[in-house]
């Protein structure tokens, strides 16, 4: 685990780079569902260290984005569906979607449609709810619970980082702190920015200690997303290209590969699945972990787009239309 002073000089490292290119499955109930507690309500989590040896931080950032289908094909009673799907940038590498989307803040007719597919950003931790405000049905057997946090709150936790008063890491057993999540409203949304570090530390008690030596601290890198093959990343394309064209989500076509939450593995012969390319099958992905939806700061439009009273549909293939203008 990095100490107090190469986690800060990471993250001035990250602000720096940041700047400059601004410039130019979860399924069990080890998630703790903080947005699900009453407003005006207060947990108290203890954050814990990333047992990954090569880790900076104690936690470790997530890039999903959302492709919205009309349906699932061959259903005619199907609802809408989104899947979630692996954002490339957060392998480091270039994002096929977002190197389509991008170009669409520069017209404020598609900025709307830009934001729809825009990466949503949210950070992974771990620890002990200390105090829960939230009445749970079950608990799980291990206490060292992971949260699934977004960028509001996470700026607090950066913040409170890079204060010189700070002198011990807060994940420290002896002397660290405990974080508490405060939950509000403003404009008609949660808000959570008066949560805030404790003022004072506190030692991790012999209960908290003895569940570390008996279960031990998780990898997060095991709760990211697979990291997509090649034909994954072809997938993905043709996935986001059905999806800006209104299309229902095929599960013969895409199942292999990424699902829709709820869904269970096709069967039969996988490599009869329609793929992009020859190529083995991809061991399909798991379905991400459900949480708030945080959407990341999309690139700044020219200017708002107008209003539009057409139906859906009909704006849909306008937009359809505007793309392709644009790409011929």
């Amino acid at each position: 685990m990095a100490t107090l002073a190469e986690i800060r000089a990471k993250l001035r490292e990250q602000e720096s780079r940041t700047s400059g290119n601004n410039k130019q499955s979860g399924g069990d109930n080890a998630i703790y569902p903080h947005w699900n507690m009453a407003e005006g309500s207060e947990a108290v989590l203890r954050f814990l260290p990333d047992s990954d040896p090569e880790a900076t931080f104690f936690w470790k950032e997530r890039l999903m984005i959302k492709l919205p289908f009309a349906g699932i094909k061959g259903q005619t009673d199907s609802r809408p569906v989104t899947v979630n799907v692996p954002c490339m940038e957060m392998y480091g590498e270039a994002c096929p979607v977002l190197q389509e989307v991008r170009g669409w803040f520069k017209d404020p007719a598609l900025e709307q449609q830009g934001r729809k597919y825009w990466k949503k950003r949210s950070y992974i931790f771990q620890g002990f709810v200390a105090e829960n405000p939230i009445s749970e049905d079950t608990t799980p057997e291990n206490p060292i619970r992971r949260f699934i946090i977004g960028p509001q709150i996470f700026q607090i936790i950066k913040g409170a980082l890079m204060d010189p008063e700070m002198e011990e890491l807060p994940t420290d057993y002896v002397r660290g702190v405990d974080f508490r999540v405060k939950k509000t409203s403003k404009g008609g949304y949660a808000d959570y920015s008066t949560s805030t570090w404790s003022r004072r530390e506190r030692a991790v008690t012999e209960e908290e200690k003895t569940a570390i030596d008996t279960h031990g601290l998780h990898n997060l890198n095991d709760f990211l997303p697979k990291k997509p093959t090649d034909v994954e990343v072809k997938v993905i394309q043709e996935m986001f290209e059905a999806s800006v064209d209104g299309e229902a989500y095929d599960p013969e076509r895409f199942g292999q590969y990424f699902r829709a939450p709820g869904m269970s593995a096709p069967t039969g012969d996988p490599n009869k699945a329609k793929a992009p390319v020859a190529a083995p099958t991809a061991t399909p992905t798991p379905v991400a972990e459900a949480a708030p939806a945080v959407q990341e700061t999309a690139p700044a439009a020219t200017s708002a787009p107008e209003g539009d009273d057409k139906p859906s549909s009909e704006r849909a293939q306008d937009i359809l239309a505007m793309i392709r203008n644009r790409q011929s």
